[in-house]
């Protein structure tokens, strides 16, 4: 089953989950403050989606600027970086989409999604 990782109050999140449901694409929704990514996890998609780990990052979000992680991402490792994610889900980047077969989508680009997943 399809994992559609998200954060209800996220508008980002809303569209993503409207754009699903039009494509009638079936996921199972797990609230990421909830039920926060593992270092394992995270690592697991990282290396899957070939995306680095900082883009992982919710750069917009209030926690990511008030620990001033934007200044501390080039000193730190792939490692350090995904095990500071795994500290709280406010910190990644929503939605992320896992598909059955593999595939991790990270943020909503409706055109990334109709190319991986239609």
């Amino acid at each position: 089953m399809n994992t559609f990782i998200c954060y209800d109050r996220c508008g980002t999140c809303k569209k993503a989950e409207k754009w699903l449901g039009e494509h009638g694409i079936e996921f199972e929704k797990r609230p990421i403050k909830e039920d926060n990514p593992s270092a394992e996890e995270l690592k697991n998609w990282i290396e899957q989606s070939g995306i680095p780990a900082k883009k992982f990052f919710n750069t917009s979000g209030q926690l990511y600027k008030s620990l001033g992680i934007k200044d501390k991402l080039s000193i730190m490792s792939d490692e350090e970086q995904t095990k500071l994610l795994a500290t709280d889900g406010m910190l990644v980047k929503r939605p992320i989409f896992l598909t059955e077969d593999g595939k991790v989508l990270v943020g909503f680009k409706e055109q990334e999604w109709q190319d991986k997943l239609i």
